[in-house]
């Protein structure tokens, strides 16, 4: 939504096509029906969460690169798609957005961002380009986490 506000595009998609609501009033009730069920499926929902951050980086940004947009702003974008939804949630569920904690999240998208941008240079086919630097942003976060690479909190605990 943020996204397409800041480069123009609106209404926004989900304004215009109820599903997206449906699925979104579905996920909702579903999460509070099921709550002490879903803390069994952390390390599931880590890796759609992960997979979900690729996926958003390399979307946000050729949404960008489709407005014509520097590739800067669009890494921008895309790290901006894949994140801030997750800001949100955590904002409303007053907890400190991943985002600003110590793991591995913008940096990994970004890393994926630049990565796109460098394969376009390249003579490869460009759903290679999208798969490639999708799985960057998978894998930097996924090898954070393991290793417990972070960087430095910008809150005190």
């Amino acid at each position: 939504t943020l996204r397409d506000v800041m480069i123009g595009h609106t209404p926004v998609s989900w304004m215009t096509n109820m599903t997206y609501v449906y699925v979104i009033f579905a996920a909702t009730v579903f999460t509070v029906v099921f709550k002490q069920k879903i803390n069994y499926l952390r390390t599931s929902l880590f890796l759609f969460d992960t997979i979900g951050i690729g996926l958003y980086t390399v979307v946000g940004i050729e949404k960008g690169l489709a407005a014509g947009l520097h590739p800067i702003i669009c890494i921008a974008l895309g790290t901006m798609t894949a994140s801030f939804g997750g800001v949100i949630r955590d904002i409303l569920c007053n907890d400190i957005p991943v985002i600003f904690r110590k793991e591995i999240y913008a940096t990994a998208c970004i890393l994926g961002g630049l990565a796109y941008f460098v394969l376009r240079k390249l003579p490869i086919d460009e759903n290679i380009v999208f798969m490639i630097a999708g799985a960057i942003v998978i894998s930097v976060r996924l090898v954070a986490v393991k290793f417990k690479i972070s960087l430095p909190s910008l809150y005190k605990n």
